[in-house]
């Protein structure tokens, strides 16, 4: 089955030039106009950051794989990939939490916003939330070097941790309940403080006028399409994978295992380039004259 195999390491590559393009291009937009450099757009230059830092974990080692007829990796390499998906995934909700703190303080506190989100606090603030989130699997990931493996065959595509964990031929109870403790301050704490903070946004809408409600939520649709798409299937991974890894056909786990690796990294730069008037225009600025025939169309 060479051919298919072909046909599907052309697709993987074309998807890793797809991501490193848009995400790039969103990045360089942000960096290189003054007038984007602000909280919002710094944000979201991350989140691209972000994507461009999981998909580098996880693509170039696939499109190897589908290359060659041993589907194989290196204790070396499943073990750096299982560090980097595992923050990338970290970072993906952090940075997302970040980003409805912004909007929170953007339309609640209006006009104390300049000062509570200077350049300096949203520095600040994306140290922190790397920090948080490397600290954490930093102790998951020295837990599992520790483990004496006896198998080497993992039922993913790619290496996560809870893959490798599952070789061992020792006790792990350690690494699972610190396992549930990541999934409860990651997966469970970052989600409800997004809630917390678009129930008082919701609070304040409603005592808005009809414009302030349409602008709020114009600002606010990008991110809540973008956190849902994440937690739904990060949540399905994690469910499917520790109870029940072997219950969906092969191709249907695979396909939906990957879905937040995927995803998100395509859907971001999507959603916060095409659909971010700002962004959009000096994206369209960026490009040479002769590929943008109409950029009035763009921003109308």
């Amino acid at each position: 089955m060479a051919e298919v195999r072909y046909v599907y390491s052309a697709i993987t590559f074309l998807g890793f030039v797809l991501i490193v393009l848009s995400n790039c291009a969103v990045i360089s937009t942000v960096v290189l106009h003054k007038s984007l450099q602000e909280p919002m757009y710094i944000f979201i230059s991350v989140l691209c950051l972000n994507g461009l830092y999981g998909s580098i974990a996880f693509f170039p080692n696939l499109f190897i794989n589908l290359l060659s007829k041993s589907l194989t990796i290196s204790y070396a390499g499943c073990v750096t990939q299982v560090f980097c998906i595992h923050t990338y995934m970290g970072g993906e909700l952090t940075i997302l939490t970040l980003m409805a703190y912004d909007r929170y303080l953007c339309i609640c506190n209006p006009l104390r916003y300049p000062t509570l989100m200077s350049l300096s606090m949203v520095l600040k603030l994306v140290i922190a939330a790397w920090s948080y989130n490397i600290c954490l699997f930093t102790v998951h990931f020295i837990l599992t070097l520790r483990l004496p493996l006896c198998d080497s065959f993992i039922l993913k595509i790619y290496c996560d941790n809870w893959s490798v964990v599952r070789l061992s031929c020792v006790d792990t109870t350690v690494n699972n309940i610190y396992g549930l403790f990541i999934t409860a301050m990651v997966i469970g704490l970052l989600p409800v403080l997004i809630f917390i903070s678009y129930i008082k946004i919701l609070k304040v809408c409603v005592q808005a006028t009809k414009d302030f409600r349409a602008k709020s939520l114009q600002t606010c649709t990008p991110h809540l399409v973008t956190i849902t798409n994440f937690v739904i299937n990060v949540l399905f991974e994690i469910l499917l994978h520790r109870f029940s890894p072997t219950s969906l056909p092969y191709e249907l786990r695979t396909v939906m295992s990957v879905q937040f690796l995927v995803v998100p990294p395509i859907l971001n730069p999507l959603i916060y380039g095409l659909k971010t008037r700002e962004i959009r225009v000096k994206l369209m600025k960026l490009l040479p004259a002769k590929m943008v025939k109409s950029p009035q169309r763009w921003v109308s």
